[in-house]
């Protein structure tokens, strides 16, 4: 029978597990022969068992820094935009109106809260307007204008701080002041009349006698007339003479009636024959009425080289 027993040195030993392998968890004993890999190579998959960083390549790690690295940059890219478009809205948006004047040398002193309330009126009317590169500064000036008869023009020039914008205002410069039923008004070199005046008065006052109707910031004159009163008030301080007043006749726009300071009486001129004929005509008529110790109630030099007179 002991033939066919096989010897105990016959039978292979058993492959035998060492007690000192290592254990799942160390990262040494993860990748040796004969052991289950446990774990994910999901980026989003974390073992209870093992570091996520065990079971990433090299390369997938850097690709997973590098795709973290572009989230973090694209959301700090949309708030950067997000605060410059903010920045910018707000730069550029209206809410209240500072008022400067574009000329310095203003003699009195002006109520920038009139011209705040009026500008601010409009946007109200125009919401749009509030945004500076919507605002039609033509449309601005049309409107103060036609309630602030003195305003010329109304221009945006930037931003004094968030929210508040700057308005250059112009003013009406007077070149006359015109007296209509006893009510003052002046008027600028293009003939518009106007209430409120912040220069020095002017040295030529007009009394329009001739019954035309006014209409707030309309021309009362034309722009000839007015020349035709400066000529007049001009080429007669050359000859000695000083205009003091500018008479418009009853029921005539075409004569002017002017009151010297040196004489007591009215001269009378047409506005239809040049300026400087007429004014050399005056001077000659009053020179030889004053030398003959003579006074009038008028002279009349509308008809060339004759003077009349009473």
């Amino acid at each position: 029978m002991s033939l066919f027993k096989k010897k105990q040195s016959d039978i292979p030993r058993r492959r035998l597990v060492k007690d000192d392998i290592q254990k799942p968890g160390n990262p040494q004993a993860v990748f040796k022969r004969n052991r289950t890999l446990t774990g994910s190579t999901s980026n989003r998959f974390k073992s209870t068992e093992t570091n996520q960083a065990d079971f990433e390549s090299p390369r997938a790690h850097v690709h997973h820094l590098t795709h973290q690295r572009r989230h973090v940059f694209s959301i700090l890219l949309i708030v950067i935009l997000s605060i410059t478009a903010l920045f910018l809205i707000l730069s550029n948006f209206t809410a209240t109106a500072s008022i400067s004047m574009s000329d310095i040398s203003i003699s009195k002193s002006i109520n920038n809260s009139i011209y705040e309330k009026a500008i601010l009126n409009y946007m109200d009317i125009n919401p749009m307007s509030r945004f500076h590169f919507v605002l039609n500064q033509s449309a601005l000036t049309d409107y103060v204008s036609s309630l602030l008869p003195e305003v010329v023009s109304v221009e945006q020039k930037g931003v004094v701080s968030p929210g508040m914008t700057n308005f250059v205002i112009t003013m009406r410069k007077p070149v006359a002041g015109w007296q209509i039923n006893d009510k003052q008004y002046y008027v600028d070199s293009k003939g518009i009349p106007f209430e409120r005046n912040y220069y020095a008065a002017p040295d030529v006052q007009i009394v329009d006698n001739s019954g035309a109707s006014l209409q707030a910031g309309t021309a009362i004159a034309s722009k000839r007339f007015l020349s035709f009163v400066g000529r007049v008030v001009s080429l007669s301080s050359t000859n000695g003479y000083t205009v003091t007043q500018a008479i418009l006749p009853a029921d005539t726009t075409r004569q002017l009636e002017v009151k010297l300071k040196e004489v007591s009486y009215l001269v009378k001129l047409s506005i239809d024959r040049p300026a400087g004929e007429q004014v050399e005509d005056m001077a000659r008529a009053l020179k030889h009425f004053t030398s003959q110790g003579r006074s009038l109630n008028y002279l009349d030099v509308r008809v060339s080289g004759k003077a009349f007179f009473k």
